[in-house]
């Protein structure tokens, strides 16, 4: 008598702005996968991708910079095969062109295709670029589209203003034509800088953001008036990075390089805290971001199943009021940061 196993726990699914998606509240980026500053096969990328799905996530974002393309390639294979019932996102603002130098290591990415990307937020480029993605994915349906890494951090602020410019007049206009024609069904930003999505609203309506490393356990400068602000035009905000690159769970990266010594003394902080109430970490930084309103998803990464099965874990720990509580009257958290068990920091 075979004995099958039970299906894992549902994972509770949240509203992307007003629009009709709904998504795991935990979902997979598949940055890693293109194979940022550490090789993995595509035999691996897809394994692991098969494994969140397999264990009830059904949000999974890319982006052509993955792996210069092998990202939305690895991924493609996998929701083709699996024909999941799954909500996939991706990003415009760079184009990939041929490349003939070596292709060992470029930007982080170790054996990425053989593509440079060029930037191009205009109406074409945008246009292109979702053409070329669902080439890549070998897909007909792409679910929300993220403007990608537009703002002075990556770009400095003389060329930003290039960019936004094209973005201004041509490149939203694609976007707002591409979900008026029910080709995508939601369309937002996906940066690593909070201030741009501020500007961003400023400019138009979006219905969700992609904000990486910037509201996690470590640092919640994006509070106010960022997230304010979205959730009172009915923007969701999906946070990734909640480790912050890594730093929060050993790693010595901060934001692509190595953290500085008040960035480490914070979290050092953080590490005696949690361990004197016997708390892990990653668990208290997994859960802390979707206690707030506005946020519907934060983002599993990682190379392997192993890891995406210890972040779901993550997202499960039972983690009791008492901590959430000693946290919110600590001075480890901004003022005003929400907690779960409905705890406010103080």
């Amino acid at each position: 008598m075979t004995i099958e196993a039970a299906p894992p726990p549902a994972i509770h699914r949240r509203r992307i702005g007003r629009t009709d998606l709904h998504i795991s509240e935990i979902g997979f980026g598949t940055g890693s996968l293109g194979g940022l500053f550490a090789p993995i096969s595509d035999e691996q990328g897809r394994a692991t991708i098969r494994e969140a799905l397999s264990l009830g996530i059904t949000y999974v974002d890319t982006s052509p910079f993955y792996g210069y393309g092998r990202s939305e390639h690895i991924l493609g294979d996998v929701l083709r095969e699996r024909k999941a019932d799954v909500v996939l996102s991706t990003k415009v603002g760079r184009l990939l062109e041929p490349y003939w130098g070596d292709e060992s290591e470029r930007e982080g990415w170790i054996d990425p295709q053989p593509f440079t990307p060029r930037y191009d937020y205009s109406y074409d480029g945008v246009m292109r670029s979702v053409a070329d993605s669902r080439h890549r994915l070998g897909l007909s349906r792409i679910d929300m589209l993220f403007v990608h890494d537009i703002g002075t951090m990556n770009h400095g602020a003389d060329q930003n203003a290039i960019y936004w410019k094209q973005l201004a007049e041509g490149g939203y206009r694609a976007l707002s034509e591409l979900k008026a024609a029910g080709l995508i069904k939601a369309i937002g930003l996906g940066v690593n800088e909070w201030s741009v999505l501020v500007d961003a609203l400023a400019l138009a309506d979006w219905d969700a953001f992609l904000l990486a490393q910037r509201y996690t356990l470590l640092e919640q400068e994006a509070l106010s008036p960022l997230m304010d602000a979205c959730l009172k035009r009915g923007t969701s905000i999906i946070i990734g990075g909640v480790f912050n690159g890594g730093l929060l769970v050993g790693g010595g990266r901060w934001n692509y390089r190595p953290a500085p010594d008040d960035v480490l003394s914070h979290r050092d902080a953080l590490v005696a805290f949690c361990s004197e109430r016997g708390v892990p970490l990653a668990a208290a930084a997994v859960q802390m971001p979707l206690a707030h309103p506005a946020v519907c998803c934060v983002l599993a990464g990682g190379t392997s199943t192993d890891q995406v099965r210890q972040f779901i874990d993550w997202s499960r720990t039972d983690i009791a009021d008492a901590f959430w509580n000693d946290l919110a009257h600590s001075d480890l958290l901004r003022v005003g940061t929400p907690l779960p068990g409905g705890f406010t920091a103080t």
